[in-house]
């Protein structure tokens, strides 16, 4: 896996019940790319090999956050990217804190 990506959806809405429904969104649109990925308490690591793949997940998630009933969107996102070889994946960072 040459890139990964960290992102946290930040949706404006009325409540807490209602940013959690438009997060849970942008959640299943990230399952449904098949990529592999972790859902964190404040953000969601998604892998995979193109960087360019990635940057169009981030944009869909942005524009499902906004269809999904939120008018204004923020996205705090981290890239990782290693061309010619691998970056540290999800697995590597976190198995040994989830024992």
């Amino acid at each position: 896996m040459k890139a990964n990506v960290a992102i946290q959806i930040l949706p404006a809405a009325p409540n807490d019940q209602e940013v959690v429904r438009i997060v849970d969104e942008v959640i299943d649109y990230i399952a449904s790319t098949g990529l592999y990925y972790y859902v964190g308490p404040c953000e969601t690591a998604i892998e995979g090999d193109d960087l360019h793949q990635l940057m169009e997940i981030v944009e869909n998630c942005m524009l499902i956050a906004n269809r999904a009933g939120s008018d204004s969107v923020s996205a705090y996102v981290k890239l990782g990217y290693r061309p010619e070889g691998n970056v540290l994946g999800i697995d590597e960072k976190t198995t040994k804190h989830h024992q």
